[in-house]
């Protein structure tokens, strides 16, 4: 059973499944597919080719799948995917990916995204994302899982965000931030790891505690970058648990990756 508003425009050609509503003055294009338990608040715009998963909400005067704010778009057939549970609130809008890229923006379960953010072309967002109201993400941005982007920040085009990491209000962030730090500032600088974050998604004090020496490293001991990389692959070689040093070559190799740099 579906409950779709009288007003509501839905093409034909939309795949619409089970027990989705769709509100007041909404439009559904035709390359369009909402699968089941997905909620489509009134004045909302589902376009392009996009793929919206199960038990989503999207609030009221959103705007889902428009095409890229990209120059050097040409209408090309590119795409947007939205997993399961999420929460996009109020004036989010979400564009699809650009030729440039892998021609898709993706955004993955379970995030809670609030009122007036937008998330521009090719972006790639993992798990457990809580992006907070007035947030902007420029074009190519990739966001890892259990991230927490604080309202009315800038995310620079190409940045990556590592996971479990948190970034303060009104910051801008114009370089990499590695996996479970916290920064902030105009431009965003690093203020420690994100010890209540790993707390409460179930790190324990032996693996936070390794994680703040990683960070020192970086961050505390007056070497070059360079420098720190060949340290922690020193530190990394002396840790024979495989679990721990899974946690930690997520914040290894990350640096290593980096291709515009990390905030310093």
């Amino acid at each position: 059973m579906q409950n779709i508003h009288t007003t509501a425009i839905v093409h034909q050609n939309a795949q619409i499944g089970e027990n989705v509503t769709i509100g007041a003055y909404s439009f559904v294009n035709e390359n369009v597919i909402i699968k089941n338990n997905t909620k489509i608040g009134s004045y909302t715009i589902i376009d392009g080719i996009t793929t919206i998963g199960e038990n989503n909400y999207i609030g009221h005067h959103s705007v889902i799948g428009d095409f890229p704010q990209d120059m050097k778009y040409n209408k090309e057939p590119t795409r947007l995917i939205i997993g399961n549970n999420n929460t996009i609130r109020e004036f989010v809008t979400i564009h699809t990916g650009t030729i440039q890229d892998n021609g898709l923006t993706l955004v993955g379960d379970n995030n809670w995204i609030m009122s007036y953010v937008h998330l521009a072309h090719d972006c790639v967002l993992g798990n457990d994302i809580i992006i907070s109201n007035n947030a902007q993400l420029a074009g190519h941005v990739h966001v890892g899982d259990c991230v927490i982007i604080g309202g009315m920040s800038g995310i620079h085009q190409f940045v990556r965000i590592g996971a479990h990491s948190m970034i303060g209000g009104a910051s801008s962030l114009v370089q990499d931030i590695p996996p479970y730090i916290m920064a902030a500032g105009q431009k965003a600088v690093p203020h420690g790891i994100n010890s209540t974050g790993l707390i409460r998604r179930g790190f324990n004090k032996e693996i936070i505690s390794k994680i703040k020496h990683l960070y020192k490293l970086v961050y505390r001991e007056n070497l070059s970058l360079e420098d720190a990389k060949v340290a922690i692959d020193n530190y990394l070689n002396n840790i024979n648990d495989e679990n721990i040093l899974k946690i930690l070559k997520i914040f290894s190799d990350f640096i290593k990756n980096s291709e515009r740099g990390i905030i310093r």
